[in-house]
């Protein structure tokens, strides 16, 4: 029974977290589907639940290639949790079966074929009852370092693989999401992105996806520095923030079909000075430079400050924390506790 004023939107959390920077050489293990299902249903704060999970379309938690026989065991298995569905996120990169979206003919045909595959299983979902909203995610599936040897014509093979993509996702009643993440070619500022954006030009089939984590990052221009919106010596200084996130996000706001509720602590992580990506923080860290109930209003509310109720459900996203702090229950206790304040601040009743 919930004791929350508003019911919209609904609050769900990713499954990816689970295998995003798990098990590989030196990393810890994976996290079974069936241990974050488990962990997502017992959640608890106030009286309120999770209302559903947003996942992974990758093996070992959702094969690409799942039979519907195999995806209807796994609706069973959500739905007996008490769990919807909402988006879903496509395997489109290289060594799950994808390719770049910038790079050859062949790659580009294996992106589009993964796209194809994850609408197909979106739409599953959707038949089988548990599945009313959400998207298909995809990135560009390319580093911004190969992006930077020649941007202009990059961009433009991104576009009009994006553009194969969405074809696709019409086609199957879906929309597609493109991550906005410094880390991904042709979309890791957001001027960068808004290009893509605008390129496709395709707003009800194709959009984007805000990550609070990661859209912060676009402010400092972490990998597009020509493209910062704060300036060199900014230190968190309130009116330079607010003053940033506007501009960021009026420009972004009008295509955003998809948001992830997260925390960063502003520091980037990766390989190399040019490929780096946003660190996600615990809701409770105290490093962290988002208030996030405050914060997600940037992209819930329009440049009047009206609920836009584009939403009809959020997601929390947090990658690779460690297994000990991913398999305690009070994590996802505390993490509930934040979603419900967003909807608290930023939602509506239904």
């Amino acid at each position: 029974m919930s004791n929350s004023a508003n019911n919209y939107p609904k609050l769900h959390n990713a499954m990816w977290p689970g295998l995003v920077g798990k098990g590989g050489p030196g990393a810890e293990p994976g996290i079974d589907l069936d241990t974050m299902l488990d962990l997502t249903a017992k959640a608890e704060a106030n009286g309120v639940k999770f209302d559903g999970v947003d996942l992974f379309l990758s093996a070992p938690h959702i094969d690409i290639d799942s039979t519907d026989d195999d995806l209807k065991r796994v609706a069973d298995k959500i739905a007996g949790k008490g769990l919807a569905i909402g988006s879903v996120v496509a395997p489109v990169w290289k060594g799950t079966g994808g390719g770049s979206a910038m790079g050859g003919e062949e790659e580009r045909k294996k992106f589009v074929g993964q796209v194809r595959k994850g609408c197909r299983i979106a739409s599953a979902f959707r038949k089988l009852g548990l599945r009313s909203g959400g998207v298909v995610r995809i990135d560009s599936s390319a580093s911004v370092t190969e992006w930077d040897k020649d941007p202009k014509g990059n961009t433009k093979r991104i576009i009009e693989t994006f553009k194969e993509a969405a074809k696709v996702a019409k086609g199957c009643g879906e929309r597609l999401a493109a991550e906005g993440e410094i880390c991904w070619g042709g979309m890791h500022s957001w001027k960068y992105m808004l290009q893509v954006l605008e390129g496709v030009g395709q707003p009800r089939v194709l959009g984007f996806q805000a990550d609070m984590a990661h859209t912060l990052l676009y402010l400092l221009g972490s990998n597009a520095p020509e493209h910062r919106l704060v300036p060199e010596k900014f230190r968190w200084e309130p009116e330079v923030f607010h003053k940033a996130m506007k501009k960021l996000t009026a420009a972004l706001r009008p295509w955003t079909i998809d948001f992830h509720v997260a925390q960063n602590d502003a520091t980037v992580k990766g390989s190399g000075a040019h490929e780096k990506t946003g660190k996600h923080c615990m809701a409770t860290d105290p490093n962290g430079k988002l208030n996030i109930a405050r914060d997600a209003g940037y992209w819930m509310r329009d440049g009047a400050g009206k609920v836009t109720r584009k939403f009809k459900h959020i997601c929390w996203d947090g990658c690779m924390f460690p297994n000990a702090i991913m398999t305690q229950q009070q994590t996802w206790n505390d993490i509930l506790a934040a979603m419900i304040q967003v909807r608290e601040n930023h939602g509506w009743k239904a």
